[in-house]
């Protein structure tokens, strides 16, 4: 039984590696530079010159130069001054010293030599990747081989929508039908990837979709009742600018309120499931009834800390917003008519409403599939 189970794991792993392999390799068709004549390296700061900085309170304008040694790319080993603008934003604006690693685009001539360095910004990609495998080996060594499937999952989860659901949104494809689709192929490859193949993932995959459609559905009614733009979306301003005009941002923004939401509904979907398959599997003589009444005291235990954790999640974006309203004693009801907050609460709101019918939904689905008397033969 056992080796019957790993080569079930093994069989899974490869399946999801070759599909994130096919993904990774489809064309977005945004694959063209923007600069045609430029490249992107890693150069480090060798010394930096701050006269044409600029100080005014908090904010830095004007530039800073700064001489490089190129670390990558076609120019390593080139040493040049390069420059680093500011535009007076803390956000977007960042003062170099020597020593530090930054990303460069390094603008070439017609022959191919460069004449000027533009500093971009710190160079974090080595952070990053070490971060990335502190996360993995965390989750290996609590989850083991179920841990790799996982990663695995997740690694799909973004190519889906890296590959699939942004590109052809761009293009023209309808935002809101785009993340109910990629919702769709989630739930579908995602709860077998974690849970295996068996009637517990057949439940939980039946009751996250049926509650991600009501999502779906309340999400763009709530939109249009509530006249929220999708202009509340973080950059979604400037995707117009960039050409972008024709995108519907209000269809996008009715389908992220899902979209943020699917992840919670598919976790507590698949904890019903499983504590139903238990239940019926330690006491297969009990009612439908009986059984009923146990996914939903499991759903009533897990969905308010999903609630809560979506309400954090929320609420940790626009904090800053709120410390904002609070400084300048801004009226309540100012407050709550305002775009943003309501965004905010439709967000919450419509989310919630999503985690809580997934325990009911997901239940009558355990209810129909785990019926019979006899023990539940055993599945991985």
């Amino acid at each position: 039984m056992e080796i019957r189970k790993y080569r079930k794991d093994i069989a899974f792993i490869i399946a999801f590696i070759l599909a994130s392999a096919v993904l990774l390799l489809i064309p977005t068709g945004f694959e063209r530079a923007i600069y045609v004549n430029a490249v992107g390296a890693k150069a480090e700061v060798l010394s930096t010159d701050d006269r044409g900085i600029i100080q005014t309170g908090l904010f830095r304008t004007g530039d800073q130069r700064c001489h490089v040694r190129v670390l990558s790319g076609e120019h390593k080993g080139l040493e040049m001054d390069g420059i680093n603008l500011l535009s007076g934003s803390l956000k977007e604006d960042k003062v170099f010293v020597p020593g530090d690693t930054a990303w460069v685009l390094i603008e070439r001539d017609t022959d191919g030599n460069p004449i000027f360095i533009n500093l971009i910004d710190y160079y974090r990609i080595g952070t990053e990747w070490i971060l990335v495998i502190a996360f993995a080996l965390i989750l290996i060594a609590f989850a083991g081989i179920r841990g790799i499937r996982i990663i695995l999952s997740f690694v799909f989860a973004f190519f889906a929508i890296w590959k699939m659901l942004i590109p052809a949104v761009l293009k023209g494809a309808s935002p809101f039908l785009m993340c109910t689709l990629t919702l769709i192929l989630l739930t579908l490859v995602t709860l077998p990837m974690v849970s295996g193949v068996n009637r517990r993932s057949l439940a939980a995959i039946c009751g996250a979709l049926l509650s991600m459609l009501i999502t779906l559905l309340l999400s763009l009614f709530m939109t249009r009742i509530l006249r929220i733009h999708g202009s509340v979306l973080e950059s979604s301003e400037a995707l117009l600018y960039s050409g972008f005009m024709t995108l519907d941002l209000t269809s996008l923004f009715a389908g992220v309120v899902c979209l943020s939401a699917g992840g919670a509904i598919m976790d507590l979907s698949i904890d019903v499931s499983a504590a139903m398959w238990e239940v019926k599997e330690h006491s297969p003589l009990i009612g439908a009834k009986a059984l009923f009444a146990s996914a939903m005291e499991v759903g009533r235990a897990g969905v308010g800390t999903q609630i809560t954790t979506l309400l954090l999640a929320y609420m940790g974006s626009y904090l800053t917003l709120m410390m904002v309203y609070m400084a300048q004693a801004t009226p309540i009801p100012n407050i709550f008519t305002s775009k943003s907050i309501a965004a905010e609460i439709l967000q919450t709101l419509v989310g919630a409403m999503g985690i809580v019918m997934v325990t009911p939904l997901t239940a009558l689905m355990g209810m129909l599939f785990f019926r019979g008397g006899k023990s539940l033969p055993s599945e991985t």
